[in-house]
């Protein structure tokens, strides 16, 4: 049997994200990373996620990605996408979002559908359009100089509007409190407006129920996880599996407000080497600190994370080879555990190792899932979102019995 339900992800954090929520609803989920090939085997599943790293690249390039996946789930039978994007809408006037959205909900005939980043649980939440983090509007959060995508405009219809040529709209908040039937009725008369993207307030859980509900006749819908969580539910046991024992190794990219929290911390738990842009012999020199530390202490952090004044403009991809280098030399010297923070860190390092897909575990906390992969050696890999997870995670996730 088909799973009922295929999600795109445009970056590989994400997709765990939203393979935690569908795993979380009673969705036996399969995560997939990478555009899967034809010969790739579909296991047994309610839910499939192919998680992509198409959030920063050039929006052409995004968009084909995307239509593969599209295409590979169609052909085994998953009429129903969830294209899932981050609950900060990252983007720039360029993309990728929109492009990847139209292309998308043309491929699937598809004349409107919902916009819905709010993830009440991480306190992002969409009130009149504008999108808040916590009491903070989008543009006045740490979010506001991110380095890739700088988020300085809180309004979702305007940020939407400038990568579209199609029409975008609001349904209000007091719309949704009104129940599902108001919200279908607002989208059923925005379609006929001609309006494609319907930009949907949401303050909490019983919102994004409300909104569930009303867009589950669209083929395709839109949204962070929080949504995805809401679509549907189903009720099946589901064993643990066990995490491998060995080694532990963190590799700590994200130069998030969360992150440097997380990373600070662990600095007094973990023995650490920060990798610093500029320095000769970066990867050398980490990979020889690497190799007497994780024999001697079976344990080790290594990371890039920075406060913005300390970063080196123009060094991102470089600083994020290096962590790859590292993750892949600590897999051979028998690391079982790699934890990853953040996105592109862990699109690089999930390549790096050649993983392709995993069975998505147990939350070490709240979106951020265990993930034992199908290869082998098994390794088992967290991989969290920058903004992501509680201060001692780093270090906790290394402890998990």
């Amino acid at each position: 049997m088909s799973p009922s339900l295929g999600c795109v992800a445009d970056d590989y954090t994400g997709g765990t994200d939203v393979a935690a929520a569908l795993r979380r609803s009673g969705l036996r989920t399969v995560l997939i990373f990478g555009v899967p090939g034809p010969a790739t085997v579909l296991p047994d599943s309610d839910a499939v996620v192919v998680a992509l790293k198409t959030r920063s690249i050039p929006a052409e390039e995004a968009v084909a990605a995307s239509l593969a996946v599209q295409r590979w789930l169609r052909e085994r039978g998953v009429r129903r996408l969830y294209f899932k994007y981050c609950s900060t809408f990252d983007s720039t006037d360029q993309g990728n979002i929109g492009p990847v959205a139209d292309a998308l909900t043309e491929a699937a005939g598809a004349g409107l559908t919902v916009v819905c980043p709010a993830a009440p649980e991480h306190r992002r939440t969409v009130y009149q359009g504008h999108l808040f983090v916590g009491d903070r509007l989008l543009s006045e959060s740490s979010m506001r100089h991110h380095p890739l995508t700088p988020m300085t405009d809180p309004d979702l219809v305007r940020v939407l509007g400038r990568q579209t040529p199609h029409r975008v709209a609001l349904v209000a908040h007091e719309t949704v409190r009104r129940g599902a039937g108001a919200v279908r009725a607002a989208l059923d008369a925005l379609r006929f407006q001609g309006v494609r993207y319907a930009v949907t307030d949401a303050l909490d859980d019983r919102d994004l129920d409300v909104i569930a509900r009303a867009s589950a006749h669209l083929p395709v819908i839109t949204g962070a996880a929080g949504l995805a969580g809401a679509l549907e539910t189903a009720r099946h046991e589901q064993a643990m599996p066990a995490l491998p024992t060995g080694p532990g190794i963190v590799l700590a990219g994200s130069c998030s407000a969360a992150t440097l929290e997380q990373v600070a911390l662990a600095r007094r738990h973990l023995p650490s080497h920060r990798l610093r842009a500029g320095r000769d012999g970066l990867v050398e020199e980490a990979l020889g600190w690497l190799e007497a530390t994780l024999a001697e202490q079976g344990r080790a952090m290594v990371y890039s994370s920075a406060p913005p004044e300390e970063r080196s403009p123009g060094a991102a991809g470089l600083l994020e080879r290096a962590l790859a280098a590292v993750a892949a030399r600590a897999a051979r010297l028998g690391a079982r555990r790699i934890v990853v923070a953040g996105g592109e860190t862990s699109g690089a390092v999930v390549n790096a190792l050649g993983v392709t897909g995993a069975v998505v575990g147990a939350e070490a906390d709240r979106g951020v899932p265990w993930l034992l992969t199908t290869g082998d050696p098994s390794l088992a890999l967290l991989l969290k979102s920058g903004n992501f997870g509680r201060p001692d995670l780093l270090v906790t996730a290394l402890e998990a019995p």
